[in-house]
């Protein structure tokens, strides 16, 4: 038997190592449990895979990307062969990794009950337990069809090999320019116990799958369309270790509990009624002074910077969107035209930038107006897939907090500086502190205008993202169609991140608008135009710090800001004048006369986490004073009431959280 060379590559170090001629990946990495799989010349390969002269062999460990990602996808199989052992007339439909789990399709005659997703687990359980071996074998699209031929979501897959998308997991199955099924064998006998059409790579066996949980199931088209069946899907999750598994549950547990959508219910805050429709919000009186204060703090700021206000209507000639060319390369999320005045097709309007462009071209602009930055709090409108709306965070009708800038390109590098450093000190006069930036480049399939003016843009955003000294991470192929852009990215108090504000360089709609402005020689020049959206959106935003404050949102934004619980109906008189002098201060503030017993008040008011509670009782009255309770459950008894009113203004003042 001849030998082979092989070179084991670990980040940067490189190993030449001599073997027989049929070794595999699982025995260069002998004894190395972590390892799940193999990287040789940019593609990953099952550890059964032998390795060839002169080939660079690469270790993927299960806690990486891919080998998480390898485990999900080894569970999601184990999950459909539990699923058909229990189920047999259960079909198949994609069975993808997806972020901290994995979830697998199935038609079935009558929806999964929770009770069946316990069963399931069970099953699974057992067949970790087997220690299966998974398999691959390449097949030809013949075989493939006659193998698989009581499964019409895999014959489906099977036409359409080769142009499979990532956006509904078909790649996972059919990706490759090769058919491959994967097989489970019995570990003593070889015995084929199920397959499943599938590209892989997969874990060695089923006992190699260290922790799992089945979460939930759902309603799904098949492959994301509307046109399609109606499968349902089980969610799972997977992970490399017990520990880790339930470091996730209580991560959950803990996300559940800040749900915005639960909150907004239990604080009264918004709701989205039926009547209305999906992704569409009403704010409640309460939810209405914290959006109102979020919105005239953010004003205010944008005053002092230089922004001016101006106001678009809700609705437009769709004209315009083929002027901007949103109808060429946004036309999916937009709301079908209506038809008026004679057949002229208007659209609810997706973004404000258009109309912005027809209010710099309004009337002729000097570069002595330069930059000009317009700001609007303009309600947009996208039709949203059901499926993706979800509260305030994916709404079909939302306000951004929109800003347009025109300026000279000499002005292009020191405004993109000046937008970015407002755009992160005002999301930390939030309380958003933990950030990093991702900077998104061209898609090569949808972008107008140069690749020259593309890379120019590019630069400049980079070198000015590079000046804020925070992480860049870069995002291939994620920019609009007319420019690339940076976004600001924030964790949550909770470590989940969140796609916050967005900064974009754009040469093109300029061009496409034929905006020009008198230049200092008395030639006509084309600005450059930045698009800026601070919060996103005002409701998205909201919803984000609903979560990061888990409701207990900071005085200054707090619905009420200090509710007056009295020990005795005696006390009432006394708190009412204490309330109108703090309203007086321009301070949220509350007397709760009803006739609950003090107690169960203390106890309403912590529910709707009120951030004082300025309690009152005979010495009080007698001293002048109140007493504070805070959130924590923690008292300060004998406030003279003029300390107290100054250190609630205070603490709003400051925007501090207590």
């Amino acid at each position: 038997m001849s030998d082979v060379r092989v070179f084991i590559q670990r980040d940067s170090e490189r190993d030449e190592r001599v073997v027989a001629t049929g070794t595999t990946a699982a025995e260069l990495f002998a004894g190395e449990r972590t390892i799940v799989a193999a990287r040789i010349a940019g593609e990953l390969k099952d550890l059964a895979y032998e390795v060839k002269d002169g080939e660079s062999v690469e270790p993927v460990e299960i806690s990486s990307e891919d080998g998480l990602n390898i485990l999900r996808h080894s569970a999601a199989h184990v999950m459909a062969q539990a699923v058909q052992e229990l189920f047999p007339e259960a079909k198949l439909g994609i069975g993808p990794p997806v972020r901290d789990g994995f979830y697998y399709d199935f038609d079935v005659a009558k929806p999964f009950t929770p009770e069946d997703l316990k069963v399931i687990e069970k099953k699974m359980q057992e067949i970790q337990k087997r220690g299966q071996r998974f398999s691959r074998r390449v097949v030809t699209d013949e075989a493939a069809r006659e193998e698989l031929a009581d499964e019409p979501y895999k014959l489906e897959l099977i036409g359409i090999k080769g142009s499979a998308s990532t956006d509904d997991g078909a790649n996972v199955e059919v990706g490759a320019g090769e058919l491959t099924i994967y097989d489970n064998l019995d570990p003593k006998t070889g015995e084929l116990c199920w397959k499943d059409l599938c590209r892989g790579p997969h874990l060695p066996t089923t006992r190699t799958i260290p922790a799992f949980k089945l979460m939930r199931n759902a309603a799904a088209y098949w492959r994301g369309s509307e046109k399609n069946p109606m499968l349902q899907r089980i969610y799972g999750t997977a992970w490399p270790s017990k520990e880790e598994l339930k470091a996730h549950l209580d991560f959950l547990a803990e996300a559940e509990k800040r749900d915005h959508r639960k909150l907004g219910s239990e604080l009264d805050l918004f709701s989205v009624p039926d009547e209305i429709g999906s992704g569409l919000a009403v704010f409640h009186p309460r939810g209405g002074i914290i959006r109102r204060t979020m919105e005239d703090y953010s004003r205010r700021r944008h005053e002092e910077e230089g922004y001016e206000f101006v106001y678009t209507p809700h609705a437009t000639k769709g004209a315009l969107f083929e002027k901007s060319g949103h109808l060429d390369w946004y036309a999916e999320g937009m709301y079908p035209p209506m038809q008026l005045d004679g057949g002229t097709d208007y659209y609810l309007k997706p973004m404000n930038c258009p109309m912005h462009n027809l209010i710099f071209d309004a009337r002729g602009r000097s570069y002595r107006e330069l930059p000009l930055r317009l700001f609007e709090f303009g309600t947009v409108y996208r039709y949203e897939k059901s499926g993706v709306v979800h509260g305030l965070t994916r709404a079909r009708g939302f306000t951004q907090d929109d800003a347009h800038i025109y300026c000279t390109r000499e002005q292009m590098a020191q405004e993109l500086d000046r937008t970015l450093t407002f755009v992160l000190n005002l999301l930390r006069d939030y309380g958003l502190t933990d950030f990093y930036l991702e900077l998104s480049t061209k898609d090569p399939e949808k972008f107008v205008g140069s690749d020259e003016v593309w890379e120019e843009a590019t630069a400049v955003l980079q070198s000015v993202a590079e000046k804020q000294g925070l992480p860049l991470v870069p995002d291939p192929g994620g920019a609009a169609f007319y420019g690339p852009k940076i976004s600001v990215q924030c964790r949550d108090a909770i470590g989940r991140t969140w796609q916050m504000s967005t900064v974009q360089l754009d040469f093109n709609l300029p061009e496409r608008f034929n905006l020009e402005y008198t230049a200092p020689d008395g030639s006509r020049q084309r600005p450059v135009m930045i698009h800026r959206a601070l919060f996103g959106s005002i409701e998205r935003f909201f919803a984000v710090l609903l979560e990061h404050y888990a409701g207990a949102m900071p005085p200054w934004l707090a619905p009420v800001q200090a509710v007056g619980i009295p020990i005795g109906d005696g006390h009432v008189e006394y708190l009412q004048e204490f309330a109108a002098e703090a309203k007086k201060q321009g301070l949220r503030v509350e007397v709760d006369a009803s006739s609950d017993r003090m107690q169960k008040k203390i106890r309403n008011h912590q529910k709707l986490k009120v951030p004082f509670m300025v309690i009152v009782g005979d010495e009080d009255m007698a001293a002048g004073t109140v007493s504070f309770r805070y959130r924590d459950g923690s008292q300060e008894n004998g406030i003279a009431k003029d300390e107290a009113l100054a250190k609630l203004a205070k603490v709003v003042a400051d925007r501090v959280q207590v």
